[in-house]
């Protein structure tokens, strides 16, 4: 990977959605999941739709226009061909291919403040507790440090929605409400029986998430098969002394550096 100082917004999303579509990792396969990037505060890159992560190409990275996409989710009401018009509308070249369905989420997202990276994935381990009712667990429990240093002391968890502009709002709706219980932005985001969102200043802090919030998962889905009658979590206080330790903290912004 180029030295962030060297690299373009463009080539750092490209690193990201090679890295969340490497098949190996079990992440996304096919046209599953979506990346975008900030450019400035009017606009953002995003996947074309259709595309793969694995393999995406420059040409697939459609640049949209902010404003407009985020005006969507103060309309209550809009048909799905409005939908799919707006998407076209905000392309910043109206010759570019069509945006994710998503690219109103991503809009959003990028909004908030010291978000520069989005990564949306459809991980293996991750949707097998999304889709078994352990979710809310999943999201507000933690197993061990390097979850909490790479995944934050817990997950929003959004409920299951239909993909689009619906899921946009539902996202806006459960982001606000976890920083206002917790005062801070969520690292990871849940969507039950759909997958994950991970959210950064740099591209590595978005792939760090993911990778560790699958691991995560794994070891959730070992734990229950081991021992059904109760998983061994940490406990708040020890949650919240690793969330708050300055060695952790450092470790946290070395391992995010790009």
């Amino acid at each position: 990977m180029a030295s962030s100082k060297t690299s373009t917004p463009l080539d750092r999303m490209l690193w990201l959605s090679h890295q969340l579509g490497d098949e190996t990792r079990g992440l996304a396969i096919l046209g599953e999941g979506n990346t975008s990037t900030r450019l400035d505060a009017q606009q953002f890159l995003v996947k074309a739709s259709g595309s793969t992560l694995g393999n995406l190409q420059p040409k697939q990275a459609t640049a949209c226009h902010s404003k407009s996409l985020l005006s969507l989710l103060k309309i209550k009401k809009i048909s799905d061909q409005e939908v799919d018009q707006a998407l076209l509308d905000s392309r910043v070249d109206s010759q570019a291919l069509k945006p994710s369905v998503e690219a109103v989420f991503h809009a959003y997202l990028l909004s908030l403040p010291e978000v520069h990276f989005v990564g949306h994935t459809h991980p293996i381990a991750v949707n097998q507790l999304l889709c078994s009712g352990k979710g809310r667990l999943f999201a507000e429990k933690r197993l061990f440090p390097d979850q909490i240093v790479c995944c934050g002391a817990a997950s929003a968890l959004v409920p299951y929605t239909d993909p689009g502009l619906i899921l946009a709002k539902t996202i806006q709706t459960q982001v606000e409400k976890f920083i206002d219980r917790t005062g801070t932005l969520p690292k990871t985001i849940l969507i039950e029986n759909h997958g994950l969102i991970c959210i950064g200043k740099t591209e590595k802090e978005v792939l760090a998430s993911t990778l560790m919030a699958e691991k995560s998962a794994k070891i959730l889905v070992g734990a229950i098969s081991a021992n059904p009658k109760g998983v061994v979590y940490l406990t708040p206080t020890q949650v919240q002394r690793i969330a708050g330790r300055p060695d952790e903290h450092y470790r946290q912004k070395i391992l995010n550096q790009s």
